[in-house]
């Protein structure tokens, strides 16, 4: 099965275009042109200096060679975004690293390694609706929702007296990831972690 019907316009499609961003708004599975290429942004840090102005230190990933580069972009630097052909399909299954998606239009099924999700591969969940990303019909890039919903299933037990302005502690959620949550959580409690920066945002409700 060809990835080529993902050019194959419906509802669920949108084709290639270009636009600019600052470069504090670079997210992952972002497709950006810099120095006349096509790089994905694989991972980004926000680094907030002591001196001087914040930035986003990115991972990024040649989507022709392979190669990868670190980029630092600060806010007010100008980023061409390449917005890729994006198609609507819903998470099956992984199997011996590849990750099955489904057309939710036309039911047809593709097979994208994982590596196209990087370690966000782990927020997948069976059933999840996502965005895959093409260039001239071929898929490029995966785009997670921003945030997800996962169960805290290790963490250090409550300290009575401890209140939410104390450190952060490590926990581990149901899968395998890791983020740093507010004193008060425990094991079995539902956070909503965000799935671009893999941090803690709030308690689910």
């Amino acid at each position: 099965m060809g990835a080529a019907m993902l050019s194959n316009p419906h509802h669920g499609s949108t084709k290639a275009s270009r636009m600019k961003i600052n470069g504090n708004e670079i997210r992952p599975g972002n497709v950006i042109q810099h120095n006349t290429e096509l790089w994905v942004a694989v991972k980004l840090q926000h680094v907030k200096p002591g001196k001087g102005g914040a930035f986003a230190q990115v991972e990024l990933k040649n989507l022709v060679n392979g190669s990868k580069l670190n980029e630092r972009f600060r806010s007010a630097d100008k980023v061409e975004r390449v917005r890729l052909e994006q198609t609507d399909y819903q998470f099956l299954y992984e199997s011996d690293g590849m990750l099955a998606f489904m057309d939710t239009t036309s039911y047809e099924q593709i097979e994208l390694q994982a590596e196209f999700v990087g370690e966000r591969a782990a927020f997948l969940q069976d059933g999840m609706m996502v965005v895959v990303e093409s260039h001239e019909g071929k898929p490029i890039g995966v785009r997670l929702p921003d945030q997800v919903t996962l169960e805290i299933t290790e963490t250090e037990p409550v300290v009575k007296g401890q209140t939410a302005a104390s450190s952060n502690k490590p926990a581990i959620c149901n899968n395998g990831v890791r983020v740093m949550v507010p004193p008060f959580l425990a094991v079995g409690d539902n956070i909503i972690v965000d799935t671009n920066e893999v941090t803690y945002l709030k308690r689910a409700e």
